[in-house]
């Protein structure tokens, strides 16, 4: 059996292909812009790991002996195979470097997202791929190494990630106008939040988070009525009257815009919150992963 100590030099081989082809090793030397003594010591460096006599000198220049002539006659498959293997690596990077694989909440996807990518595609040929997913379901994507660069809601970050904070986001309690809440003239209080069943997002996600914490401050839980994993199906639901509900003000900025919907202030409560850029800790950004993070700086 081949050890791996016995393996040919692969330039030494490509130095003896053109010593077969030239006739010469100072010719053969001069080719692969080494000096002659240069190439005589990997050729005898060759000779030594396979063993072999490849090349016998005389007066009139260096010829390839019998078994000189049959590794060569191999060696012209083993390059091509190595520039197989080069010229698939390549296209590998380039493919890589193309791409760019993303992973945000709802919230980022649909509200933050657009306005960031705009600046990359202007400046670099990219295809991106978006994966919308609540926060705790962006950590599983990187674990099963199916994302590049992730966006998640709430105060911590993922087990196995790091990141740094790249928006300040408010959330708001909203209600449909018809709704008494609607034309309080004081703040709801922390407790009369609590004590209200909520529309809400379900577990996992940032936004339901943020909330859960909020009140776990001031030794409340809220109260959920009925969960959906959309923000548009919750802003629905709060305009038909299912009830209250706490949602991003990115969320519902054309909403309470144009009356459909209306924020009603709370007052002994911080509800605003971080979003994170979040990569595989210990590891480097892909070169598009950090150009997307200097645009989304630049805003």
């Amino acid at each position: 059996m081949t050890t791996r100590d016995e393996w040919p030099d692969i330039g030494a081989l490509e130095l003896l292909v053109s010593v077969a082809e030239t006739g010469s090793i100072r010719q053969a030397a001069t080719a692969h812009h080494i000096s002659q003594p240069a190439a005589s010591v990997r050729i005898r460096g060759l000779e030594s790991a396979l063993q072999l006599r490849l090349v016998e000198r005389h007066t009139t220049g260096t010829r390839l002996t019998q078994d000189g002539l049959a590794v060569v006659g191999w060696t012209d498959k083993v390059l091509a195979a190595m520039r197989a293997l080069a010229s698939g690596a390549r296209a590998l990077r380039t493919d890589q470097d193309s791409q760019l694989r993303l992973a945000a909440s709802l919230t980022v996807a649909e509200y933050l997202l657009p306005t960031w990518l705009a600046p990359l595609y202007a400046s670099t040929p990219t295809a991106v791929s978006l994966r919308m997913a609540n926060s705790e379901e962006v950590a599983a994507l990187f674990a099963r190494d199916e994302v590049d660069l992730g966006f998640v809601e709430g105060s911590s970050l993922p087990t196995g990630l790091q990141g740094r904070t790249v928006y300040r986001d408010e959330l708001v309690v909203v209600v449909a106008p018809g709704h008494p809440w609607a034309r309080r003239r004081t703040p709801l209080s922390a407790a009369m939040l609590a004590d209200t069943p909520l529309v809400s997002r379900e577990p996992g996600s940032g936004t339901r988070e943020v909330l859960v914490r909020a009140l776990a401050h001031v030794d409340l839980a809220p109260r959920v009525a009925v969960e959906f994993a959309s923000t548009t199906a919750i802003k629905a639901a709060v305009s038909a009257r299912l009830g209250p509900a706490v949602l991003s003000r990115l969320a519902v900025e054309a909403e309470l815009t144009d009356r459909r919907l209306v924020a009603v202030p709370v007052e002994g409560l911080n509800l605003t919150r971080s979003i994170r850029a979040v990569w595989r800790a210990h590891s480097e950004l892909s070169p598009l992963a950090r150009t997307l993070l200097g645009a989304i700086a630049g805003h």
